[in-house]
């Protein structure tokens, strides 16, 4: 099969910002799986970047160009708001492009503890530490990006073992793995996206993750079972996340621990607005570069 590789190129004061924007550009057609060529903080390949884009790859199918046009249409009303976009395509084979992007994912410590290692590097585990095996294919979390570094950190913070663990937007299935090695007893990740729900599997029995212990879905979170959860992870755009905070409310247990992450500095008080809308408790707020991670508590009462 040959896949249409889509880059949005742009160029902006505020790259954060601009960044979330141009990637809510695929997220908002569902094409989760981005590459994102930023900024990345201790990451050795790209502190001089030529350019900044987001790209993604879709199936020459029927349905390719009516795809495309949304991407430009969307792209063009960016361009309004002064963000400068351009958009490059190109056709590629599937082998292609499983193999191209590999060079540019190394073995990245997350925390002391905590090693993300793609399955195809080598990396001798020392004693104590955490490995998570992972292969992300077309799927988003790498943990390079600071949005999946800062939950992975305060997962290893919050979570107890025997507890149960809600990943909503699973992705790549990173910070399922993260909370199962952790030693949460359940760990359930949902997506809207059926390839990531895919590779989430393939990844989660990579780490030979016990397959009583883990629950992969296709589904959004205001159709899930309203199930308490002792944690729920939730690495999605700000404005989603102020969406559903009433459904991470009503399936958090009293007492329990919301993480909250993939926000830009400049749409923190909206996020910690709703927050306090909700009558949830703040207890940390992380930054890494221009991101934000927040955690918040459900009253016990």
């Amino acid at each position: 099969m040959k896949w249409l590789h889509i880059k949005a190129i742009f160029e902006y004061d505020n790259i954060d910002l601009a960044e979330e924007l141009v990637s809510n550009i695929f997220f908002s057609l569902d094409l989760s799986g981005v590459e994102c060529n930023v900024p990345i903080p201790g990451s050795p390949f790209n502190k001089d970047l030529e350019e900044y884009s987001i790209a993604t790859y879709i199936p020459c199918t029927d349905s390719a160009p009516s795809i495309l046009k949304q991407i430009k249409s969307k792209a063009m009303a960016l361009g309004k708001e002064g963000i400068k976009i351009s958009i490059e395509t190109k056709e590629v084979d599937e082998e292609n492009w499983a193999e191209s992007w590999k060079d540019f994912f190394h073995v990245t410590k997350i925390t002391p503890k905590i090693i993300v290692k793609p399955e195809w590097r080598n990396y001798k585990r020392k004693d104590g530490e955490v490995v998570i095996e992972l292969d992300p294919g077309m799927a988003f979390g790498t943990g390079t990006h600071p949005t999946t570094a800062l939950c992975i950190k305060m997962i290893e913070q919050y979570l107890k073992k025997g507890q149960s663990f809600l990943d909503v937007g699973t992705g790549s299935g990173i910070l399922m793995i993260a909370a199962a090695k952790l030693g949460a007893k359940k760990v359930i990740g949902i997506d809207n996206d059926e390839v990531a729900v895919i590779i989430a599997k393939q990844n989660i029995e990579k780490n030979n993750i016990d397959s009583d212990k883990f629950q992969v879905s296709l589904n959004i979170l205001e159709n899930f079972d309203k199930e308490g959860f002792d944690i729920i992870c939730a690495n999605i755009l700000a404005h989603v996340i102020i969406d559903i905070m009433p459904s991470i409310k009503s399936r958090l247990i009293p007492g329990g621990i919301a993480i909250l992450s993939g926000i830009i500095k400049e749409k923190q008080e909206s996020v910690l607005s709703c927050i306090a809308a909700n009558n949830l408790e703040l207890a940390t707020i992380e930054h890494m570069e221009e991101w934000v991670a927040i955690s918040v508590k459900k009253s016990a009462c």
